[in-house]
């Protein structure tokens, strides 16, 4: 390509409260239109708001989380515009004075770990949603649902220091996970607690000026963030090399036709007016109150990926699937403390698990596999009682039903058979049932051992020590009789 991409993210995150940022309105999601609303968040005459202290103290942990600097004073300003869900006539936010600023957040790149810069942090309210009239049985009209207007956000500004979809993908889970991390949010996209605004802009290779952009605006999963900034670049690319302009403009995603298209047009930047909420006096944040939010933070992504990696010795690319969220990250460690083997936890956990939960679309805290029961299978396999094929079916059922692994070994007979007799037994049938096999071997295609192998681990439903099983078969196949 000629051009070099541009990338720049405004990602809008719920906070974890229970009520709104200015009133005592619940936050809780999927309620009937309207439920959770007051005359403070509708913006009626004369209301006045009050803010929310554990607003403050989650987006400060947000800020800290990202390494920003906290702004010993910021203040909330009138964002003033129209538009349907905007009941006041005017959105809250912060303008000139932000809580956070700076900062940055570390992605993994083909191996290789990239910085990307944050211009700010800033709380400010939510919007409303319009519902239009195909979605309510009347298709001339559209209806506007309060209950979002209000709702504590944060919004956080990259800066331009993306260059390709897949970094924007990238950086966005990064930060899904550092949010979660510090359980500020709980980032569900579904429901609309992350999504992000993706300023995306083309620039010839070596040209230090920025391009045009266009703004796609609220994309709400990671594969439709990459999708929309593919589709964008392309049609970009498309546009230069036809001598044509890109137009500043924002832009939605169409998810079902995998295209952008023109929302309005920026022709010329936006005046919203902003000057400071009279009706909020500014925030004094001293270097005390920091420090003690700061040690309420727990140990984020990035560190607890180079612990595991030293501690126990795992490759980078397990402690970063096993580091994708908090809970996933404690079920390993109790799980190692249990069965000191490490690499083997971690191979149960991204293969088996990992597979299931997502066959479930499930989280492993909701799931009925405990690490007890994972280390206490382990042991059966270190211990000989079971072997890995048969671990495949007591680690189905413990998954399924809750049960401890020595009740599944016992109750459906599972347990390994090491007796020498017993398995000499079935070798010797085996070697009897196929004569011609056995000719072979013994007159040089040694690869057949694996089939005498399949035989007997099938005879005995891989109940057979595989190491007794592989030594006597050996040992009669070597012998001749």
């Amino acid at each position: 390509m000629k051009y070099e991409t541009v990338i720049g993210l405004e990602v809008h995150c719920q906070l974890k409260t229970k009520t709104k940022i200015f009133c005592s309105c619940s936050t809780e999601f999927g309620k009937n239109p309207n439920e959770n609303t007051c005359p403070i968040c509708l913006g009626m005459p004369g209301v006045l708001p009050v803010l929310n202290r554990q607003v403050v103290n989650f987006a400060v942990r947000a800020g800290l989380a990202t390494h920003c600097r906290i702004e010993p004073m910021n203040q909330f300003a009138r964002k003033n515009y129209f538009y349907p869900d905007l009941p006041k006539g005017y959105q809250v936010s912060q303008f000139d004075h932000p809580l956070a600023t700076g900062g940055y957040v570390n992605i993994l790149i083909d191996g290789e770990k990239k910085k990307i810069n944050l211009t700010r942090i800033h709380m400010e309210e939510d919007a409303g949603k319009l519902v239009h009239g195909e979605n309510m049985g009347n298709p001339e009209s559209s209806y506007v649902d309060f209950n979002r207007t209000g709702v504590p956000l944060i919004e956080i500004v990259s800066e331009p220091d993306l260059r390709s979809s897949e970094e924007a993908r990238a950086y966005m889970v990064e930060l899904k996970s550092i949010l979660e991390y510090a359980d500020v949010s709980d980032c569900n996209m579904e429901q609309g607690s992350l999504r992000c605004d993706a300023n995306v802009s083309l620039r010839p290779f070596g040209q230090e000026e920025f391009g045009t952009r266009t703004e796609l605006k609220n994309i709400n999963s990671f594969k439709f963030v990459q999708k929309a900034i593919d589709y964008e670049v392309e049609r970009q690319t498309s546009l230069l090399e036809q001598g044509d302009k890109v137009i500043l403009e924002t832009r939605l995603y169409d998810s079902n036709r995998g295209v952008t298209y023109s929302m309005r047009s920026k022709e010329e930047a936006h005046d919203y007016r902003y000057f400071p909420e009279p009706d909020l006096v500014p925030i004094v944040l001293d270097e005390a109150c920091v420090e003690e939010i700061a040690k309420t933070l727990p140990e984020l992504p990035e560190p607890k990926r180079e612990r595991f990696t030293a501690e126990y010795g795992i490759p980078a690319y397990d402690a970063q699937v096993l580091t994708a969220t908090r809970p996933l990250a404690d079920f390993y460690e109790e799980t190692v403390k249990l069965h000191n083997h490490p690499k083997a936890v971690s191979n149960w956990m991204m293969g088996d698990l990992l597979r299931e939960l997502k066959n479930d679309d499930q989280e492993i805290q909701d799931c009925k596999l405990t690490p007890q029961r994972l280390a206490g299978m382990l042991d059966l396999i270190e211990a000989g009682t079971i072997n890995g094929k048969i671990a495949k079916t007591v680690f189905e059922e413990m998954y399924n039903t809750g049960a401890e692994p020595e009740t599944v070994v016992k109750e459906k007979g599972l347990g390994q058979i090491a007796d020498e007799a017993s398995i000499e037994k079935l070798v010797d049938q085996i070697l009897e049932d196929n004569p011609q096999q056995t000719a072979d071997y013994r007159n040089g295609k040694e690869k057949l051992m694996g089939y005498f192998v399949g035989q007997l681990m099938k005879a005995s439903k891989g109940q057979a020590n595989p190491a007794l099983a592989n030594k006597l078969l050996k040992q009669k196949l070597g012998s001749g009789s």
